[in-house]
């Protein structure tokens, strides 16, 4: 058998190289919270981490410690955001007024919660997770489709340069602790959040549009 030449030897480390690159460029990593002992972790993960493995999370994905003060309000994801949680405080302070197509929730703790919502922009897609003992311990939810992936990019950056949202979902936390499947309904052309959704008024700094009307989601 004759060896292969160094050019051979050569062009066959360059292809696979090229193919490498390629695939490490087209892999779509997603984004993880959570809270530990007091402390915030955000991290990017290549794969799905099981649903409140602290220690999977640390070495699958790479994580830094975040202080809850540099926690960025009406902040943006593009593509998926995880978030583990063992209360509503800290599940508050990282979704309320942020922009998140696909979401991922799972409640780290078995603790009832109180009925309490959350604002969220541009929600399309929700998936939770429940250790407590349920009949329903992981659920998904397709609210709608919100046209094609560029009109969600144009939702993005209109997010990121400050401009009012035209989607939001408002989330009940004590959907946690039902025993029933997720449910929501969907009103268009609401005006305004404060006269037609008075029991929402806490949200009146919500960014919404004042001369172009919304879509409201209801999730319990």
């Amino acid at each position: 058998m004759v060896p292969p030449s160094r050019h051979c030897l050569l062009l066959i480390g360059t292809l696979g190289v090229f193919v490498l690159e390629r695939a490490t460029k087209g892999q779509r990593y997603s984004t993880l919270i959570f809270t530990l002992e007091n402390t915030l972790r955000n991290c990017s993960c290549p794969v799905d981490v099981r649903a409140c493995d602290y220690s999977l999370a640390n070495l699958m994905c790479s994580c830094n410690t975040v202080l809850p003060a540099a926690v960025e309000r009406s902040a943006s994801y593009d593509g998926r955001l995880t978030i583990w949680f063992t209360d509503v405080s800290a599940l508050g302070r990282l979704l309320n007024f942020t922009l998140v197509h696909d979401l991922k929730l799972a409640l780290c703790s078995s603790s009832t919660l109180p009925s309490a919502y959350l604002a969220i922009c541009g929600l399309r897609r929700l998936h939770v997770t429940t250790e407590a003992k349920s009949l329903f311990p992981e659920q998904s939810l397709f609210i709608h489709s919100g046209g094609d992936t560029g009109s969600e990019d144009k939702l993005l950056q209109s997010h990121i340069k400050g401009q009012p949202c035209t989607s939001v979902s408002f989330l009940d936390v004590a959907l946690f602790n039902r025993n029933s499947s997720l449910k929501s309904y969907s009103i268009e052309n609401v005006a305004s959040i404060v006269h037609n959704f008075p029991s929402f008024s806490y949200f009146k700094t919500f960014p919404m549009a004042s001369n172009q009307s919304c879509v409201v989601t209801v999730i319990y």
